[in-house]
């Protein structure tokens, strides 16, 4: 029925892709002919003027006219590179947030509901040309009473139904992609889209961002460098949210910073400082670190702005990416294959070749000194393992690879030597201090003390369950035996050797017992039972050096 609902934003979005030379795409699954039984008519010579530029161009530009949704949807793919090729995702990075305006006329009742008054009775010069404007909000400077200077970050009116009918459209194209394109589902269409609607309704709550402030505020109170923009939660709802207006320089304003006599190395330093202890000590970012996200401050101070979009990393999500680093810095690669086998959960993994290329990439980065790794590269490497062996990463992290990029390449712009490795170095150390600090050692082992006597509080319960549904045969055992397969070989190959082995040995003792035979016939004055056990030692020593190269060969793969 939801889609039946949505037919007119369908019908629209099918000529748009059709227009765009992606008419092969609507075809595939399906949409064209559904539409057409409802009455629609499509002109497919239209495709003829786009089909010169590559397909995801061709994706980009008809993103940018869906709207905001659809921007934000490549945004988001733009970060997966564990999902997508390099030229996909660098394409995708391309889209453009900024769009035209909307008129005063339209903001104004949008800002007279979210105060529930006149919005003269709380700002006074409230400024009509708003001071920037992307897809879903757009910003307007005020004054309040007493005199204060703030911004007004005001949702576009009308937005929130056509995102909704949007992302109601996404996720039933997603699960006919599943249906109709095989070769799409190890990527998890349905499973992306939700991922994609959750992070877009956060998005459209102006009140949570400005909780988000308040939160980057509190994690930041002991850090002189750092200046978060106060918020006025008395007049912020979901529909908008105030904050204190700073007057600074711009970060993408490179001729200003030189003006004002800023050092630009000693921002971008701070700058990485502060978006690490973000990632890696508190586990809460803010996701697109670039320099318009930026106002330095005499002193070189960093005011952070736009805090809209956040990611947020678990304990023990930090401590996998402390393991990544850790393995890379150390040279071993089992770390990292513990993670990337974490991440992959019940899918089946071929683990002799992840290994391979897990200890490929250490290999290739061991070489490097630790000044001239780029993580930027790292990451891409990384990404690109996890895609081939088709590992979906967790969408936290992808905001969090995504904020290292930015962050390392917005650093460079300021200072060419910039190597975020050395200002990511010292915190991993700290965060490997900390986890076997013997406080911290007898926390963890406390805890698993109390799950412990907690499974065992709970056994008798269990097995009394256990033995209930076996007697009303309800018992079920599910075996998973994919990844036994290689453990069989291997264990076929042991036995024969073990076989071998010990027929070899049995051939020694018989033809030593043979030998001390001298009666008996015998051959050119040799008697015949000391031939036949010569026999048996040479086959015994031809038998022990097939058992010695082949165990040699083994192991020349393993480390291979």
């Amino acid at each position: 029925m939801s889609v039946v609902r949505d037919l007119p934003r369908l019908h629209e979005i099918t000529l748009v892709l059709i227009r765009h030379g992606l008419g092969d795409l609507v075809r595939r699954l399906g949409v064209a002919s559904f539409l057409e039984r409802t009455g629609a008519m499509f002109h497919w010579g239209e495709v003829a003027r786009g089909t010169q530029l590559e397909t995801q161009q061709r994706l980009r530009l008809a993103f940018e006219e869906l709207g905001p949704t659809f921007i934000k949807l490549g945004q988001m793919l733009a970060t997966r590179e564990d999902l997508l090729p390099p030229e996909w995702t660098e394409e995708l990075t391309r889209l453009h947030t900024s769009v035209a305006p909307v008129p005063f006329e339209e903001i104004l009742p949008v800002i007279e509901r979210a105060l529930g008054r006149p919005p003269s009775e709380v700002f006074v010069d409230l400024e009509r040309e708003p001071s920037g404007s992307a897809s879903i909000a757009q910003v307007h400077r005020a004054r309040l009473r007493d005199g204060r200077e703030v911004v007004l970050k005001v949702r576009r009116p009308g937005i929130e139904a056509k995102i909704e009918a949007d992302v109601r459209l996404l996720a039933h194209l997603a699960r006919v992609i599943e249906s109709e394109v095989p070769e799409a589902r190890r990527y998890q269409p349905t499973r992306v889209v939700e991922e994609f609607r959750r992070s877009l309704m956060r998005e459209l709550d102006l009140a949570l961002e400005a909780r988000n402030i308040e939160r980057f505020a509190r994690n930041f109170r002991d850090e002189p460098h750092i200046l978060i923009p106060q918020v006025f939660m008395l007049w912020t709802s979901n529909l908008m949210n105030v904050q204190e207006h700073i007057d600074g320089t711009c970060g993408e304003d490179h001729a200003a910073i030189e003006r004002a006599g800023l050092d630009a190395k000693q921002l971008a330093h701070r700058g990485a400082e502060a978006v690490l202890k973000m990632i890696l000590v508190d586990g809460f970012f803010q996701a697109d670190p670039h320099p318009g996200n930026v106002i330095y401050l005499p002193g070189n101070r960093l005011a952070l702005i736009d805090l809209g979009m956040v990611g947020r990393l678990s304990t023990t999500r930090r401590n996998q990416v402390i393991d990544l680093v850790s393995g890379i810095a150390h040279r071993d690669h089992e770390p990292i294959l513990e993670v990337l086998l974490d991440w992959a959960g019940e899918d089946a993994i071929d683990e002799e070749l992840l290994a391979a290329d897990v200890d490929e990439l250490v290999t290739d980065f061991a070489d490097l000194p630790l000044k001239d790794i780029q993580v930027g590269s790292l990451i891409a490497r990384l990404t690109a393992i996890v895609r081939e062996h088709g590992i979906a990463l967790p969408a936290d992290l992808t905001l969090m690879f995504k904020a290292l990029i930015t962050l390392e390449g917005s650093a460079r712009k300021y200072d060419p030597d910039f190597r975020l490795v050395d200002r990511l170095k010292p915190f991993v150390d700290r965060a490997l201090a900390a986890r076997y600090a013997p406080a911290e050692v007898g926390r963890r082992g406390g805890a698993n003390l109390g799950q412990f006597i907690g499974l065992l509080g709970s056994m008798p319960r269990d097995l009394a369950r256990l033995l209930k549904d076996a007697r009303r045969g309800r018992l079920r055992i599910d075996l998973d035996l994919k990844r036994l397969d290689n453990f069989v070989r291997k264990l076929d190959s042991t036995i024969d050797r073990i076989t071998i082995g010990i027929m070899t040995a049995s051939v020694v003792i018989g033809s030593s017992i043979v030998m001390t035979v001298t009666s008996g016939p015998k051959l050119f004055g040799i008697p015949i039972f000391a031939v036949l056990g010569s026999f048996g030692f040479l086959m015994a020593f031809v038998n022990s050096v097939w058992i010695i190269v082949s165990i040699w060969r083994s192991h020349r793969g393993r480390e291979r």
